[in-house]
């Protein structure tokens, strides 16, 4: 079993450069455990990471573009949907250390820009829309050839950073995470957050086993099918693990995803993430987003009027970012 120090240490041996402000605040959310008359609720404030908006991309970005930059890439290239916090986080990360960006984003190229897509294109990134049809990984492979053959160094990152150098970051945020907690005087018994392409809750988890730490750490999945990321996030996290040559082996029991509060489809606001949007907001001034941190709070306040934690149970939010994505659902936030 590793220790916080040995873990912390391993990590250490890995490329990583300076790009987000952490550690990030957990706070107490004392007003909402009142009005909930639930669990002792925290909240760990990964929106505030700094750059652009900051959110959960930022961390993984100090371990994804300093893999871009051992490897001598002058490019970036990675991929998300037109409101995709992780593209929009990236390009960020990137410009802050002169890398050129292209993104790869799915859909048609609206008329108007919203939201995450109007700070791509504020923050200078090559956008490309790409039809339904196309994967990601094959378009991306082909813009990467095509700058090759210009004379560039391109990086390839994957959806959401999600793959073994970016599950890294979470690893290390737990460890920031459980250090937080007790010089704070408390253990941790739940951590909630927003799941959306593995790679968080695959950091969150291998740290959680590495250390044996105990913590039930629960996803919300931002769509109805989540059968698909548990796999994925398992491979993650073993990828992951042996890049930290850690002997400790995820499976698929260890992985707790939970589906209930989605709604239709992904990217769609649902009843339950505008009330947890608007009750947050009301008792904590803290705003979600519709697409992610709406929908995994809508989960937890749920949980909470059900019993499902215990009265004296210490429960922590990961507030993964995505607050641009509010200004491109005025509509359906005034209208529900």
């Amino acid at each position: 079993m590793e220790t916080v120090q040995t873990l912390q240490a391993r990590i250490e041996k890995l490329p990583r450069v300076k790009l987000a402000s952490l550690p990030t605040p957990l706070e107490e959310m004392v007003r909402l455990t009142k009005q909930l008359n639930g669990p002792r609720l925290w909240i760990k404030r990964d929106d505030c990471t700094g750059l652009a908006f900051g959110g959960n991309k930022e961390r993984k970005a100090e371990f994804s573009l300093a893999d871009a930059l051992s490897k001598k890439a002058d490019v970036v290239i990675t991929t998300g949907g037109i409101q995709s916090n992780h593209v929009r986080a990236t390009t960020a990360a990137a410009n802050r250390l002169g890398l050129k960006v292209v993104l790869v984003v799915y859909g048609k190229k609206p008329k108007e820009y919203e939201g995450n897509l109007l700070l791509d294109y504020l923050l200078g990134a090559e956008i490309r829309f790409v039809s339904a049809g196309r994967e990601f990984s094959a378009v991306s492979r082909e813009i990467a050839e095509e700058l090759r053959r210009k004379g560039h160094v391109p990086y390839v990152i994957p959806v959401g950073a999600s793959y073994t150098v970016g599950a890294v970051a979470y690893v290390d945020a737990m460890l920031e995470l459980l250090n937080q907690a007790n010089e704070r005087g408390f253990k941790i018994d739940h951590v909630v957050h927003a799941a959306g392409s593995g790679g968080t809750q695959a950091g969150l988890i291998l740290a959680n086993k590495a250390l044996n730490s105990r913590v039930s750490v629960l996803g919300m999945c931002d769509e109805p099918d989540g059968d698909w990321l548990v796999k994925k996030t398992v491979e993650i996290a073993n990828d992951a693990a042996k890049l930290l040559n850690l002997k400790v082996r995820v499976e698929s029991k260890d992985v707790t995803l939970i589906t209930d509060y989605a709604g239709e489809k992904y990217g769609v606001l649902t009843t339950g993430a505008l009330e947890a949007i608007k009750l947050v907001g009301q008792t904590e001034g803290i705003l979600l987003d519709p697409v992610y941190t709406g929908k995994a709070m809508a989960g937890l306040i749920d949980m909470t009027r059900r019993k499902r934690f215990g009265k004296k149970d210490n429960v922590v939010f990961i507030h993964t970012g995505g607050l641009p994505a509010l200004f491109a659902y005025e509509k359906e936030l005034r209208s529900t």
